[in-house]
């Protein structure tokens, strides 16, 4: 049976989100109904407005930056309607200066309450083509326009601030004391997958920042700060007890190899090497959803991915049952072979990858895992891949990714985990180890 996701779910996963964003539980708090709707008519202007844009762009119009910024223009004014009442031409008051005199960046607007004395957001409109995470080329200050924004945001005190080059709209959030994130959404989306249109409209249109202030989008993101403690601990509870379920499996293994896989592995070593498995597959999770791995390669997808391993064991498991999954071992063997793949690179014509090293993925550390005896090499002994089954990685895997609360389960983002959370994980998970009941 498949899990019951959260209807903001959708949405959430058709945007990039790098950093602590909304709790699903406060958007349903906010959006009991579902998010706001969107006018017929106003959808289609913003379509029509994006494709003669596109074909601007396409096109090499001379005309370009006059379209591109009546496209955005039109975005700021018709879609979120901000007035000109409230959003104002930014002054050199709000003009960040770097610490080295290197360079400055100063917001094409601010969108300002309080009879225009009090700044909420920034907005600062970029080049069509401008990369907002890679350093700008030219201007001699090697920092990404995102950061930029982050630096402004900061030092004038205002936590949120908007970037876009037309194609991409990146809401930035800098909370005073925690940590910064970015949000991003795609035109070219909005009109394939309307509901990220919708919840673009929904989050940064006028009422998130002049309707009652418990639902104004600057409260929403504190409330989700608490939320973001509360996932840690449940995360690092289902860790824990998936951390249990292998060290079982280990054990079972080994009595079916009459006690001779880890007859010289201590109680202690072998809930290291659990805990060690499930930190490894922390650190692919996050470097793949983070674009640092090779996830979206159809070779790396098929063999090595572990983003998207879960919803394939979970979509054999609805059409065959658990029991199948009990019956096949080969989800195990991909684990192995893409800790290998870290650990120690790919160099082949159909797939490339580095070789990061490291402790954590270093196969010799744990050789039982791959059932080697200690003291065996990883590329001089065969592995003999132990006979876990696919149920207890989709177990391992579910308790990863799959948040489970009150009000539903939630897919977890790993984009979304900042380094402090995962830390803190790992840090309980050290608190506890095993022992053999006589």
């Amino acid at each position: 049976m498949k899990k019951n996701m959260s209807q903001h779910n959708e949405w959430l996963s058709m945007i990039e989100v790098s950093g602590p964003f909304l709790a699903v539980s406060v958007l349903k708090k906010i959006f009991p109904q579902g998010l706001e709707s969107l006018e017929t008519y106003r959808k289609k202007r913003i379509r029509s407005a994006y494709e003669e844009w596109r074909d601007a762009v396409e096109e090499d119009d001379p005309q370009l930056p006059e379209l591109h910024r009546a496209w955005i223009g039109l975005v700021l004014e018709k879609l979120l309607e901000y007035e000109d009442s409230v959003l104002k031409a930014a002054s050199d008051e709000f003009t960040y200066k770097s610490p080295d005199g290197d360079g400055q960046f100063k917001p094409d607007f601010v969108l300002k309450g309080d009879g225009g004395n009090n700044p909420m957001l920034f907005v600062s409109i970029m080049p069509e083509g401008t990369d907002l995470e890679k350093v700008k080329v030219g201007d001699g200050w090697p920092v990404p326009v995102f950061e930029r924004m982050t630096l402004l945001c900061r030092d004038k005190g205002v936590r949120l601030g908007l970037v876009t080059n037309g194609e991409r709209w990146m809401l930035v959030n800098a909370p005073v004391g925690s940590t910064s994130s970015h949000v991003s959404w795609y035109a070219r989306l909005w009109f394939q997958e309307s509901v990220t249109l919708k919840a673009f409209q929904s989050l940064l249109g006028v009422r998130r920042w002049f309707g009652p202030e418990e639902e104004t989008l600057p409260v929403m993101l504190e409330d989700s700060l608490q939320h973001h403690e509360e996932v840690t601990d449940t995360l690092g509870e289902q860790v824990k007890r998936a951390v249990e379920v292998l060290v079982q499996c280990l054990d079972k293994a080994d009595q079916d190899r009459n006690r001779e896989l880890l007859h010289d592995v201590p109680p202690a070593e072998l809930y290291e090497a659990g805990l060690t498995v499930m930190m490894r597959l922390v650190f692919v999770l996050c470097a793949e959803e983070r674009g640092l791995l090779l996830l979206d390669d159809p070779v790396y997808d098929q063999h090595y991915a572990i983003t998207t391993l879960r919803g394939q064991l979970a979509e054999e498991a609805d059409q065959h049952g658990h029991e199948v999954l009990e019956r096949r071992h080969d989800a195990w063997t991909r684990l192995l072979a893409v800790f290998r793949a870290v650990y120690g690179g790919i160099e082949h014509e159909s797939l490339r990858m580095p070789a990061l090293g490291g402790s954590l993925f270093d196969p010799d550390r744990f050789p039982f895992l791959e059932g080697r005896a200690k003291g065996t090499h990883w590329q001089e002994t065969p592995a003999q891949p132990l006979p876990i089954d696919n149920r207890t990685v989709l177990l391992l895997l579910e308790a990863l990714q799959v948040l489970e609360q009150r009000g539903g389960a939630l897919l977890l983002s790993y984009k979304a985990l900042d380094v402090e959370q995962i830390g803190h994980v790992y840090e309980g998970l050290l608190e506890h180890t095993v022992g053999r009941l006589q």
